[in-house]
Protein backbone atom coordinates (compact mmCIF):
# COMPACT_ATOMS: atom_id res chain seq x y z
CA UNK A 1 0.00 0.00 0.00
CA UNK A 2 1.15 3.47 -0.74
CA UNK A 3 1.94 6.02 2.42
CA UNK A 4 -1.05 8.94 2.24
CA UNK A 5 -0.85 11.93 3.16
CA UNK A 6 -3.40 14.77 3.62
CA UNK A 7 -2.38 17.87 2.12
CA UNK A 8 -5.58 20.32 2.77
CA UNK A 9 -8.03 20.47 5.35
CA UNK A 10 -11.19 22.46 6.16
CA UNK A 11 -14.04 23.44 8.01
CA UNK A 12 -16.90 26.11 8.54
CA UNK A 13 -17.69 27.73 11.29
CA UNK A 14 -20.77 25.38 13.22
CA UNK A 15 -23.48 26.82 13.75
CA UNK A 16 -27.59 27.15 13.01
CA UNK A 17 -27.45 28.08 9.13
CA UNK A 18 -31.69 28.25 8.39
CA UNK A 19 -31.23 30.14 5.27
CA UNK A 20 -28.41 28.05 3.64
CA UNK A 21 -28.90 24.78 1.83
CA UNK A 22 -26.59 21.79 1.51
CA UNK A 23 -25.55 22.80 -1.55
CA UNK A 24 -23.90 25.98 -0.14
CA UNK A 25 -22.81 24.33 2.62
CA UNK A 26 -20.65 22.38 0.56
CA UNK A 27 -19.50 25.11 -1.53
CA UNK A 28 -18.02 26.86 1.33
CA UNK A 29 -15.95 23.69 2.64
CA UNK A 30 -14.68 22.90 -0.95
CA UNK A 31 -13.36 25.79 -2.20
CA UNK A 32 -11.62 26.28 1.70
CA UNK A 33 -9.99 22.74 1.20
CA UNK A 34 -9.41 23.36 -2.59
CA UNK A 35 -7.41 26.35 -1.19
CA UNK A 36 -5.52 25.20 1.78
CA UNK A 37 -4.49 22.87 -0.48
CA UNK A 38 -3.25 25.22 -3.12
CA UNK A 39 -4.82 23.30 -6.35
CA UNK A 40 -7.48 23.21 -8.71
CA UNK A 41 -10.21 20.91 -8.87
CA UNK A 42 -9.67 19.44 -12.11
CA UNK A 43 -6.62 17.60 -10.30
CA UNK A 44 -9.12 15.45 -7.90
CA UNK A 45 -9.23 11.73 -9.41
CA UNK A 46 -12.04 10.25 -6.60
CA UNK A 47 -14.72 11.72 -3.67
CA UNK A 48 -16.07 10.87 -0.92
CA UNK A 49 -18.82 13.08 0.47
CA UNK A 50 -20.99 12.35 3.72
CA UNK A 51 -24.67 13.27 4.47
CA UNK A 52 -27.07 11.37 6.97
CA UNK A 53 -30.31 13.90 6.95
CA UNK A 54 -30.74 15.45 3.32
CA UNK A 55 -33.06 12.93 2.60
CA UNK A 56 -35.05 13.31 5.81
CA UNK A 57 -35.19 17.07 5.46
CA UNK A 58 -35.63 17.66 1.63
CA UNK A 59 -36.00 14.33 0.25
CA UNK A 60 -32.76 14.03 -1.36
CA UNK A 61 -32.34 10.53 -0.38
CA UNK A 62 -29.92 9.77 -3.47
CA UNK A 63 -26.80 10.47 -5.50
CA UNK A 64 -26.34 13.32 -2.80
CA UNK A 65 -22.53 14.09 -3.32
CA UNK A 66 -23.30 13.65 -7.25
CA UNK A 67 -25.70 16.77 -7.03
CA UNK A 68 -24.03 18.91 -4.28
CA UNK A 69 -20.70 18.69 -5.98
CA UNK A 70 -21.68 19.18 -9.59
CA UNK A 71 -22.29 22.75 -9.17
CA UNK A 72 -18.41 23.36 -8.27
CA UNK A 73 -16.89 21.59 -11.30
CA UNK A 74 -16.58 18.32 -9.75
CA UNK A 75 -17.71 15.49 -11.97
CA UNK A 76 -16.70 12.72 -14.11
CA UNK A 77 -15.11 11.23 -11.70
CA UNK A 78 -15.91 8.35 -9.10
CA UNK A 79 -18.23 9.92 -6.19
CA UNK A 80 -19.37 7.95 -3.21
CA UNK A 81 -21.78 8.57 -0.42
CA UNK A 82 -21.57 7.72 2.79
CA UNK A 83 -23.95 7.68 5.13
CA UNK A 84 -23.05 6.39 8.52
CA UNK A 85 -24.93 8.42 11.17
CA UNK A 86 -22.10 10.67 13.36
CA UNK A 87 -19.64 7.98 11.92
CA UNK A 88 -19.62 9.61 8.17
CA UNK A 89 -17.20 11.89 8.20
CA UNK A 90 -14.57 9.68 9.20
CA UNK A 91 -15.81 7.34 7.00
CA UNK A 92 -15.56 9.43 4.18
CA UNK A 93 -12.12 10.05 5.17
CA UNK A 94 -10.87 6.72 5.27
CA UNK A 95 -12.52 5.68 1.91
CA UNK A 96 -10.56 8.33 0.37
CA UNK A 97 -7.49 6.83 2.23
CA UNK A 98 -8.30 3.49 0.60
CA UNK A 99 -8.35 5.14 -2.83
CA UNK A 100 -5.10 6.66 -2.23
CA UNK A 101 -3.27 3.86 -0.59
CA UNK A 102 -4.76 1.15 -3.25
CA UNK A 103 -3.52 3.25 -6.18
CA UNK A 104 -7.28 3.96 -6.97
CA UNK A 105 -6.80 7.93 -6.67
CA UNK A 106 -4.15 9.83 -6.49
CA UNK A 107 -5.98 12.63 -4.89
CA UNK A 108 -9.14 11.84 -3.20
CA UNK A 109 -11.47 14.33 -1.65
CA UNK A 110 -13.71 13.56 1.58
CA UNK A 111 -16.83 15.87 2.27
CA UNK A 112 -18.85 15.96 5.29
CA UNK A 113 -21.95 18.11 5.25
CA UNK A 114 -24.99 18.14 7.70
CA UNK A 115 -27.99 20.80 8.69
CA UNK A 116 -29.65 19.46 11.87
CA UNK A 117 -31.40 22.76 13.32
CA UNK A 118 -34.78 22.94 12.33
CA UNK A 119 -37.53 24.78 13.32
CA UNK A 120 -39.90 21.69 13.96
CA UNK A 121 -37.48 20.30 17.02
CA UNK A 122 -39.55 17.73 17.59
CA UNK A 123 -38.96 16.18 13.92
CA UNK A 124 -35.48 17.55 14.50
CA UNK A 125 -34.70 15.40 17.46
CA UNK A 126 -37.06 12.61 15.74
CA UNK A 127 -34.80 12.11 13.24
CA UNK A 128 -31.97 10.87 15.63
CA UNK A 129 -33.77 7.72 15.88
CA UNK A 130 -32.49 6.56 12.62
CA UNK A 131 -29.25 6.04 14.08
CA UNK A 132 -30.84 2.81 15.85
CA UNK A 133 -32.49 -0.01 14.33
CA UNK A 134 -35.79 1.29 13.74
CA UNK A 135 -37.59 -2.26 14.03
CA UNK A 136 -36.53 -3.02 17.18
CA UNK A 137 -37.00 0.56 18.99
CA UNK A 138 -40.45 -0.45 20.49
CA UNK A 139 -38.32 -3.92 22.09
CA UNK A 140 -36.07 -1.76 23.24
CA UNK A 141 -38.72 0.54 25.24
CA UNK A 142 -39.91 -2.32 26.76
CA UNK A 143 -36.84 -3.89 27.76
CA UNK A 144 -36.19 -0.30 29.35
CA UNK A 145 -39.47 -0.18 31.27
CA UNK A 146 -38.83 -3.39 33.03
CA UNK A 147 -35.13 -3.10 33.48
CA UNK A 148 -33.98 -3.10 37.15
CA UNK A 149 -33.14 0.77 38.06
CA UNK A 150 -29.37 1.86 38.55
CA UNK A 151 -29.80 3.45 42.34
CA UNK A 152 -27.75 6.64 41.97
CA UNK A 153 -29.73 9.30 43.59
CA UNK A 154 -30.11 12.89 41.79
CA UNK A 155 -28.72 15.59 44.21
CA UNK A 156 -31.60 17.45 45.19
CA UNK A 157 -29.94 20.90 43.96
CA UNK A 158 -29.71 18.84 40.18
CA UNK A 159 -33.37 18.79 40.61
CA UNK A 160 -34.18 22.13 42.15
CA UNK A 161 -32.29 23.62 38.83
CA UNK A 162 -34.47 21.36 36.38
CA UNK A 163 -37.66 22.34 38.21
CA UNK A 164 -36.25 26.61 37.91
CA UNK A 165 -35.37 26.39 34.73
CA UNK A 166 -39.08 24.63 33.56
CA UNK A 167 -40.63 27.23 35.13
CA UNK A 168 -38.49 30.61 34.16
CA UNK A 169 -39.08 29.73 30.41
CA UNK A 170 -40.87 32.84 28.55
CA UNK A 171 -44.69 31.70 27.84
CA UNK A 172 -45.44 31.30 24.52
CA UNK A 173 -48.04 32.89 22.42
CA UNK A 174 -50.78 31.93 21.05
CA UNK A 175 -49.56 31.57 17.67
CA UNK A 176 -46.41 29.62 18.87
CA UNK A 177 -48.54 27.00 20.73
CA UNK A 178 -50.62 26.45 17.54
CA UNK A 179 -47.23 25.99 15.47
CA UNK A 180 -45.58 23.89 18.43
CA UNK A 181 -49.10 21.84 18.08
CA UNK A 182 -48.81 21.61 14.39
CA UNK A 183 -44.90 20.51 14.78
CA UNK A 184 -45.85 18.16 16.96
CA UNK A 185 -49.02 16.72 15.00
CA UNK A 186 -46.55 16.08 11.56
CA UNK A 187 -43.84 14.55 13.71
CA UNK A 188 -46.38 12.04 15.53
CA UNK A 189 -47.93 11.01 12.36
CA UNK A 190 -44.96 10.88 10.14
CA UNK A 191 -43.37 8.83 13.45
CA UNK A 192 -47.03 6.58 13.59
CA UNK A 193 -46.76 5.76 9.80
CA UNK A 194 -43.22 4.57 9.78
CA UNK A 195 -42.46 3.00 13.40
CA UNK A 196 -46.16 1.96 14.52
CA UNK A 197 -48.54 3.99 16.56
CA UNK A 198 -48.22 1.68 19.61
CA UNK A 199 -44.36 2.12 19.38
CA UNK A 200 -44.91 5.85 19.21
CA UNK A 201 -47.22 5.64 22.47
CA UNK A 202 -44.27 3.30 24.33
CA UNK A 203 -41.70 6.07 23.06
CA UNK A 204 -44.21 8.70 24.56
CA UNK A 205 -44.19 6.79 28.02
CA UNK A 206 -40.24 6.73 27.99
CA UNK A 207 -37.86 8.79 28.92
CA UNK A 208 -35.70 7.92 26.11
CA UNK A 209 -38.68 9.38 23.48
CA UNK A 210 -36.40 12.23 23.01
CA UNK A 211 -38.31 15.02 20.51
CA UNK A 212 -40.67 12.24 19.26
CA UNK A 213 -41.55 12.16 23.18
CA UNK A 214 -42.46 15.76 23.18
CA UNK A 215 -39.06 16.58 25.73
CA UNK A 216 -35.95 18.65 23.76
CA UNK A 217 -33.29 16.01 23.82
CA UNK A 218 -32.51 13.54 21.13
CA UNK A 219 -32.62 9.69 22.59
CA UNK A 220 -28.97 9.26 22.37
CA UNK A 221 -28.49 11.79 25.38
CA UNK A 222 -30.80 9.12 27.60
CA UNK A 223 -28.20 6.70 25.86
CA UNK A 224 -25.26 8.25 27.29
CA UNK A 225 -26.77 9.21 30.30
CA UNK A 226 -27.69 5.43 31.41
CA UNK A 227 -23.95 4.95 30.18
CA UNK A 228 -22.36 7.13 32.87
CA UNK A 229 -24.67 6.20 35.34
CA UNK A 230 -23.06 2.46 34.78
CA UNK A 231 -19.87 4.14 35.17
CA UNK A 232 -20.54 5.46 38.16
CA UNK A 233 -21.87 2.65 39.93
CA UNK A 234 -19.04 0.78 38.65
CA UNK A 235 -15.90 2.71 38.97
CA UNK A 236 -17.12 5.40 41.10
CA UNK A 237 -16.61 8.07 39.03
CA UNK A 238 -18.69 11.53 39.57
CA UNK A 239 -21.10 14.27 38.15
CA UNK A 240 -18.25 16.73 38.81
CA UNK A 241 -15.70 14.80 36.86
CA UNK A 242 -18.24 15.00 33.69
CA UNK A 243 -18.28 18.90 34.49
CA UNK A 244 -14.86 19.40 34.29
CA UNK A 245 -14.45 17.85 31.01
CA UNK A 246 -17.14 20.10 30.01
CA UNK A 247 -15.93 22.85 31.60
CA UNK A 248 -12.04 22.13 29.82
CA UNK A 249 -13.98 21.61 26.40
CA UNK A 250 -15.63 25.37 26.93
CA UNK A 251 -12.43 26.89 27.38
CA UNK A 252 -10.78 24.81 24.28
CA UNK A 253 -13.05 26.53 22.42
CA UNK A 254 -13.03 30.20 23.43
CA UNK A 255 -9.96 29.45 21.42
CA UNK A 256 -11.49 28.31 18.20
CA UNK A 257 -13.05 30.82 15.56
CA UNK A 258 -14.98 27.65 14.03
CA UNK A 259 -16.86 26.32 17.06
CA UNK A 260 -20.09 26.72 17.48
CA UNK A 261 -19.85 27.90 20.87
CA UNK A 262 -17.02 29.65 21.93
CA UNK A 263 -17.77 30.96 25.56
CA UNK A 264 -16.22 30.14 28.83
CA UNK A 265 -18.20 28.06 31.41
CA UNK A 266 -16.78 27.18 34.94
CA UNK A 267 -16.98 23.70 36.69
CA UNK A 268 -19.91 24.74 38.84
CA UNK A 269 -21.78 26.29 36.22
CA UNK A 270 -21.66 23.21 34.23
CA UNK A 271 -22.95 21.68 37.66
CA UNK A 272 -26.00 24.11 37.93
CA UNK A 273 -26.65 24.55 34.22
CA UNK A 274 -30.29 22.84 33.24
CA UNK A 275 -30.52 18.54 33.75
CA UNK A 276 -30.83 16.87 30.68
CA UNK A 277 -30.85 13.35 31.86
CA UNK A 278 -28.62 12.44 35.42
CA UNK A 279 -26.45 12.68 35.68
CA UNK A 280 -25.77 15.14 32.28
CA UNK A 281 -26.49 18.80 32.13
CA UNK A 282 -26.86 21.11 29.45
CA UNK A 283 -23.45 21.81 29.05
CA UNK A 284 -22.61 18.59 28.91
CA UNK A 285 -24.24 17.95 25.61
CA UNK A 286 -23.40 18.75 22.55
CA UNK A 287 -25.83 21.19 20.42
CA UNK A 288 -27.89 21.11 17.92
CA UNK A 289 -25.88 22.82 14.29
CA UNK A 290 -25.23 22.41 10.75
CA UNK A 291 -21.56 22.56 9.17
CA UNK A 292 -19.27 21.52 6.92
CA UNK A 293 -15.95 20.00 6.82
CA UNK A 294 -13.43 18.31 4.24
CA UNK A 295 -10.38 16.96 3.28
CA UNK A 296 -7.52 15.93 0.70
CA UNK A 297 -5.45 13.18 0.23
CA UNK A 298 -2.39 12.66 -2.32
CA UNK A 299 0.45 10.08 -2.53
CA UNK A 300 3.87 10.95 -1.62
CA UNK A 301 4.36 11.76 -5.28
CA UNK A 302 2.24 14.21 -5.45
CA UNK A 303 2.91 15.96 -2.25
CA UNK A 304 6.72 16.12 -3.79
CA UNK A 305 5.16 17.45 -7.28
CA UNK A 306 3.20 19.97 -5.70
CA UNK A 307 6.27 21.09 -2.99
CA UNK A 308 3.82 21.01 -0.03
CA UNK A 309 6.24 17.99 2.03
CA UNK A 310 6.04 20.76 4.81
CA UNK A 311 2.42 21.01 5.43
CA UNK A 312 1.75 17.69 4.45
CA UNK A 313 0.20 15.74 7.26
CA UNK A 314 1.03 11.69 7.02
CA UNK A 315 -1.67 9.30 7.21
CA UNK A 316 0.16 6.45 9.87
CA UNK A 317 -2.88 4.20 10.15
CA UNK A 318 -6.73 4.67 8.90
CA UNK A 319 -9.23 2.05 10.75
CA UNK A 320 -12.98 1.46 10.25
CA UNK A 321 -15.04 -1.12 12.22
CA UNK A 322 -18.39 -1.77 12.98
CA UNK A 323 -20.26 -2.78 16.25
CA UNK A 324 -21.25 -6.41 17.21
CA UNK A 325 -22.56 -8.27 19.76
CA UNK A 326 -20.89 -8.67 23.04
CA UNK A 327 -21.25 -8.76 26.86
CA UNK A 328 -21.40 -6.26 28.80
CA UNK A 329 -17.56 -7.33 30.12
CA UNK A 330 -16.19 -7.69 26.37
CA UNK A 331 -13.83 -5.52 24.66
CA UNK A 332 -16.04 -2.73 23.53
CA UNK A 333 -15.42 -1.50 19.63
CA UNK A 334 -13.79 1.57 20.51
CA UNK A 335 -11.14 -0.44 21.93
CA UNK A 336 -10.78 -3.09 19.32
CA UNK A 337 -10.56 -0.18 16.76
CA UNK A 338 -7.78 1.32 18.64
CA UNK A 339 -5.80 -2.08 18.63
CA UNK A 340 -5.89 -2.59 15.38
CA UNK A 341 -4.67 1.04 14.73
CA UNK A 342 -2.23 0.78 17.10
CA UNK A 343 -0.75 -2.42 15.26
CA UNK A 344 -1.22 -1.28 11.67
CA UNK A 345 0.72 2.58 12.67
CA UNK A 346 3.31 0.56 15.02
CA UNK A 347 2.53 2.76 17.76
CA UNK A 348 0.44 2.61 21.45
CA UNK A 349 -1.31 4.84 23.38
CA UNK A 350 1.69 6.66 24.97
CA UNK A 351 3.04 7.79 21.59
CA UNK A 352 -0.33 9.62 21.04
CA UNK A 353 0.56 13.27 22.13
CA UNK A 354 -3.09 15.15 21.51
CA UNK A 355 -6.59 13.08 20.63
CA UNK A 356 -9.94 14.64 19.13
CA UNK A 357 -12.63 11.91 20.53
CA UNK A 358 -16.12 11.29 19.99
CA UNK A 359 -17.81 13.70 23.21
CA UNK A 360 -21.74 14.43 22.17
CA UNK A 361 -21.21 14.11 25.93
CA UNK A 362 -19.29 14.71 28.25
CA UNK A 363 -19.23 10.74 29.32
CA UNK A 364 -18.09 10.29 25.64
CA UNK A 365 -14.97 11.83 26.28
CA UNK A 366 -14.25 9.74 29.89
CA UNK A 367 -15.25 6.78 28.38
CA UNK A 368 -13.20 6.73 25.11
CA UNK A 369 -9.82 8.09 26.88
CA UNK A 370 -10.28 4.75 28.37
CA UNK A 371 -11.08 2.74 25.54
CA UNK A 372 -8.43 4.02 23.60
CA UNK A 373 -6.06 3.38 26.22
CA UNK A 374 -4.93 6.48 27.66
CA UNK A 375 -5.79 5.85 31.10
CA UNK A 376 -6.82 2.71 32.75
CA UNK A 377 -10.33 1.92 32.79
CA UNK A 378 -12.02 3.82 35.78
CA UNK A 379 -9.48 6.39 35.74
CA UNK A 380 -10.66 8.49 32.74
CA UNK A 381 -12.05 11.01 34.91
CA UNK A 382 -9.65 11.05 37.68
CA UNK A 383 -7.01 11.92 34.97
CA UNK A 384 -9.49 15.18 33.82
CA UNK A 385 -9.62 15.96 37.06
CA UNK A 386 -5.58 16.35 37.39
CA UNK A 387 -6.25 18.38 34.40
CA UNK A 388 -4.41 16.49 32.40
CA UNK A 389 -6.49 16.52 29.37
CA UNK A 390 -6.07 20.40 28.80
CA UNK A 391 -4.00 22.12 26.39
CA UNK A 392 -0.64 22.44 28.37
CA UNK A 393 -1.74 19.28 30.42
CA UNK A 394 0.41 15.40 29.53
CA UNK A 395 -2.51 14.31 27.07
CA UNK A 396 -4.54 16.85 25.48
CA UNK A 397 -7.86 15.95 24.47
CA UNK A 398 -10.32 18.02 22.04
CA UNK A 399 -8.41 20.95 21.96
CA UNK A 400 -11.27 22.24 19.15
CA UNK A 401 -13.90 22.38 21.90
CA UNK A 402 -14.96 19.03 21.19
CA UNK A 403 -18.47 17.62 19.82
CA UNK A 404 -19.67 19.32 23.21
CA UNK A 405 -18.64 22.77 22.17
CA UNK A 406 -17.21 22.91 18.77
CA UNK A 407 -20.49 21.28 17.66
CA UNK A 408 -21.84 18.55 16.02
CA UNK A 409 -23.40 18.46 12.37
CA UNK A 410 -23.56 14.80 12.13
CA UNK A 411 -21.84 14.19 8.60
CA UNK A 412 -19.24 16.68 9.35
CA UNK A 413 -17.80 16.30 12.59
CA UNK A 414 -15.44 13.45 11.47
CA UNK A 415 -13.60 15.89 9.26
CA UNK A 416 -13.96 18.58 11.83
CA UNK A 417 -11.70 16.01 14.02
CA UNK A 418 -9.37 15.76 11.32
CA UNK A 419 -8.87 19.26 10.21
CA UNK A 420 -8.15 20.26 14.12
CA UNK A 421 -5.47 17.79 14.14
CA UNK A 422 -3.84 18.68 10.72
CA UNK A 423 -4.04 22.68 11.88
CA UNK A 424 -2.48 21.06 15.72
CA UNK A 425 0.24 19.23 13.03
CA UNK A 426 1.48 21.97 11.15
CA UNK A 427 2.20 24.05 14.35
CA UNK A 428 -1.54 26.90 13.36
CA UNK A 429 -3.47 26.51 16.30
CA UNK A 430 -2.39 29.90 17.84
CA UNK A 431 -3.04 29.95 21.38
CA UNK A 432 -4.98 26.28 21.47
CA UNK A 433 -1.65 25.02 20.00
CA UNK A 434 -0.23 22.01 21.92
CA UNK A 435 3.13 22.42 21.55
CA UNK A 436 5.24 19.49 20.31
CA UNK A 437 3.04 17.49 19.09
CA UNK A 438 3.91 15.00 16.84
CA UNK A 439 1.27 12.29 16.51
CA UNK A 440 -2.40 12.87 17.08
CA UNK A 441 -5.58 10.44 16.51
CA UNK A 442 -9.26 11.40 15.69
CA UNK A 443 -12.16 8.43 16.88
CA UNK A 444 -15.32 8.99 15.91
CA UNK A 445 -18.49 7.11 16.38
CA UNK A 446 -21.58 6.60 15.15
CA UNK A 447 -25.04 5.25 15.78
CA UNK A 448 -26.04 2.21 18.50
CA UNK A 449 -26.37 -1.30 18.28
CA UNK A 450 -27.21 -3.43 21.28
CA UNK A 451 -24.66 -1.55 23.81
CA UNK A 452 -22.36 0.05 21.68
CA UNK A 453 -21.66 2.16 18.66
CA UNK A 454 -22.87 0.87 15.12
CA UNK A 455 -19.57 2.39 13.36
CA UNK A 456 -16.42 3.86 14.09
CA UNK A 457 -13.00 5.05 12.89
CA UNK A 458 -10.01 5.80 13.80
CA UNK A 459 -7.36 7.82 12.20
CA UNK A 460 -3.76 8.62 13.35
CA UNK A 461 -1.75 11.37 11.67
CA UNK A 462 2.02 12.06 11.94
CA UNK A 463 3.72 15.42 11.53
CA UNK A 464 6.44 15.82 8.54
Amino acid sequence: MRDVYVIGAHTIKFGKYLENGIKELTAWTVEGVLKDAGMDRKRLSSAWFSNSAWGMRNFQHCIRGEVALRPLGIDSIPITNVENACAGGSTAFHGAWKDVALGIADISLAVGVEKVYAPNKYMMFAGFMSGMDVELIGEMMKQAQNAPPINIEVPKEQVDAAARTKKSRKPKSLRERFQDYWYMFATYVMLGESIGYDTLKLLRESSQGGGAGGSDRSAFMDVYAYAARMHMREYGSTQRQLAVIASKNHWHSTMNPNAQYTFDLSIDEVLSDRLVSFPLTRSMCAPIGDGSASAILATEEVVKKMGVSARAIKVRGSVQVSGRDRGENEPDIAERAAKIAYTRSGLGPEDIDLAEVHDATAFGELHQTEALGFFPMGEGGVHAEKGETKIGGKKPINTSGGLTSRGHPIGASGLAQVHELVTQLRGEAGKRQVEGARIAMAENGGGVLGIEEAALCINILEKP
